[in-house]
């Protein structure tokens, strides 16, 4: 079955770092754009970071740009999200999935806890 495993999150200072990874498994991940979503307390979920098949293209919500990076590893049938210049209003879950016809798919994995903190 289709299965997403998010890793890597924490507790980190305003203007931190940190790394996402996300193992796939159960679909052809190498024909697969894939994307990283949040959902912060009490709002939607939001798309943060898109990347096509190749990787070739990417994109970004207006509110990470230019902090966030992501990038995929189709041998290993993993996308990552780079976080860089953390901000409170950061703090979420982070998922990923994949996206096909602007949407996701609909398994989600347990997501990573991201929190931004001084």
């Amino acid at each position: 079955q289709v299965q997403f495993a998010e890793s890597g999150g924490g507790l980190v200072q305003p203007g931190g770092s940190l790394r996402l990874s996300c193992a796939a498994s159960g679909f052809t991940f190498s024909t697969s754009a894939m994307a990283w979503y949040r959902r912060a307390p009490e709002k939607e979920r939001e798309l943060v970071a898109f990347i096509s098949i190749t990787g070739g293209y990417t994109n970004y919500a207006d509110s990470v740009k230019g902090r966030f990076t992501i990038s995929r590893d189709n041998a290993k049938k993993s996308v990552y999200l780079e976080l860089n210049s953390l901000k409170t209003e950061d703090t979420a879950v982070y998922y990923c999935n994949s996206r096909t016809a602007g949407r996701p798919s609909p398994y989600w994995g347990q997501g990573t806890q991201v929190t931004v903190s001084s």
